[in-house]
């Protein structure tokens, strides 16, 4: 077996995945008068291996019997050089000569002209950091009988320039909790501003806007009533009126209105009795106090004194009327009729959903029929990290906003994708389970806070984390325990 058959044996034992780091090339390089060319020149590093490899097209190359091309490329830079196995280029006579004499000699590259066109080399030698910045030369002596040498000329084939290592970085792993199984009970909600004639507590459909009031409340009982998914479990109504007039007055009204709502609601449904549900509050001051809050009224932080005091309310009222009577004509006016209003809900059962498809569809139409659960059973069908992926814990999130474990996988979505704003405020609400310690350690190492990442994964490792192993590791790779502090 002779050296370059050595050299391509090895090249095909490199491991299919190993990757040059970087690689030089050039073009076609005349020598030897225009003769020959030297082209394909290419340089790689890979971890402690320097690969040279280069076509050498000697079709045209013309020697007389007796001459011989010796063609010797070296790797040197302004201190150090590195030879490169030769390459003997012969004719007739010295190429025979050669087998005659130096058979014995395996590392031998040699040639014949006019019975080789193209030499292909090949050399792997051990990489030292001097190589990083040097150059690929080569020599080419032109020898007679004897080894007498007639001439040479040296050129340089290429450049050699291989970048430092890139220090190594934190790489995530980030581990996702599946949801609990739990009952669907959903409320939906929403207010109805039902006008009633001057301290009465019959309803008038008719009457300035009541029709489409009183839709409003219709409307979402017929969509939850109506949909094959969902089973209504009850119905409440929670009349409101304003602090106009006096307290006692005012809790009789809200009571009736009340009543008198929950009636009309009962004429249009068959819902079996203890379904509907009613509640009364005589004067809104709550909602008064909101909206003062946010106003710009002259007086208001001395009004809102009033209200938040501990006055009872008809007094409330009067102080508040005859201390700024100029804000009160204000509020009357622009305030006072819109906190006379029934807030409705509806509470009610969605079905549990087993199928993948059926879940993904309802992601985009309807995801307030979804538990956690499902949206994560889903996302399990899903690329990770695909936007459709992201979206659906996104989306979980969004629908279950308190919730620690949508929160936390929420977290989780967001540094995979490099939001650590919104990442930072889903952990705040992720609770104190070992995954949420060990995803805020997840946070801190991505954000290269070394120390409380440290602190926080070995503690989730504490905690049975095994992930956190791996993260500590990494860790301890890129900040040495005493260098892990963060610094300003």
């Amino acid at each position: 077996m002779n050296y370059m058959h050595k050299i391509l044996c090895l090249l095909a034992l490199l491991p299919a995945t190993a990757a040059s780091v970087q690689a030089q090339s050039a073009g076609c390089i005349e020598i030897l008068d225009g003769s020959a060319r030297v082209r394909e020149i290419a340089v790689s590093h890979n971890d402690d291996k320097l690969f040279v490899s280069m076509d050498i097209d000697i079709s045209q190359l013309d020697l007389r019997s007796n001459i011989e091309i010796v063609f010797s490329p070296a790797i040197e830079s302004a201190d150090e050089q590195l030879a490169l196995p030769a390459v003997t280029i012969a004719g007739r006579n010295r190429y025979y000569h050669h087998l005659r004499n130096e058979a014995a000699d395996e590392t031998m590259q040699l040639y014949r002209t006019g019975q080789t066109d193209i030499i292909r080399y090949r050399a792997v030698v051990p990489y030292s950091e001097w190589m990083s910045l040097s150059d690929l030369n080569a020599e080419s002596r032109e020898c007679g009988c004897c080894n007498v040498q007639l001439a040479s000329d040296k050129m340089r084939l290429t450049s050699i320039e291989i970048a430092p290592p890139a220090p190594p970085v934190f790489v995530p792993s980030l581990v996702y909790i599946r949801p609990e199984a739990r009952e669907k009970i959903v409320v939906a909600e929403g207010s109805a501003f039902i006008d009633f004639p001057v301290n009465r507590t019959e309803i008038h459909e008719s009457y300035r806007n009541n029709t489409a009031e009183l839709n409003k409340i219709l409307a979402t009982i017929d969509a939850i009533r109506n949909d094959a998914d969902t089973r209504i479990l009850a119905v409440t109504i929670k009349g409101y009126a304003s602090p106009e007039g006096p307290y006692e007055r005012n809790v009789e009204l809200s009571k009736g209105r009340t009543e008198t709502l929950k009636e009309y609601v009962r004429r249009q449904y068959s819902f079996p009795d203890g379904l509907l549900a009613t509640e009364y509050e005589p004067e809104d001051w709550q909602g008064l106090e909101r909206y003062v809050a946010q106003s710009e009224l002259q007086n208001r932080d001395a009004i809102l004194e009033i209200i938040r005091g501990t006055l009872a309310p008809d007094a409330k009222e009067w102080k508040i009327k005859s201390t700024y009577p100029d804000d009160y004509r204000f509020l009357l006016d622009n305030v006072y009729p819109a906190l006379r209003h029934s807030d409705y809900a509806v509470k009610y059962e969605v079905r549990a959903y087993t199928d993948v498809d059926q879940i993904r569809r309802l992601l985009s139409t309807s995801p307030q029929k979804l538990s956690l659960e499902e949206m994560y059973m889903a996302a399990q069908h899903m690329e990770p990290g695909s936007d459709e992926y992201n979206e659906t814990f996104e989306i979980a999130v969004r629908m279950y906003p308190d919730d620690p474990t949508a929160n936390l996988n929420a977290a989780n979505t967001a540094m995979s994708r490099g939001d650590m704003k919104n990442a930072s405020r889903y952990l705040a609400k992720a609770g104190s389970t070992p995954e949420a310690t060990y995803a805020r350690g997840m946070y801190a190492a991505i954000e290269g806070d070394w120390h409380a990442a440290r602190m926080l994964l070995e503690s989730a490792l504490g905690m049975g984390i095994e992930s956190a192993r791996e993260a500590l590791r990494q860790i301890d790779t890129i900040a040495p325990a005493d260098d892990s502090r963060a610094t300003d």
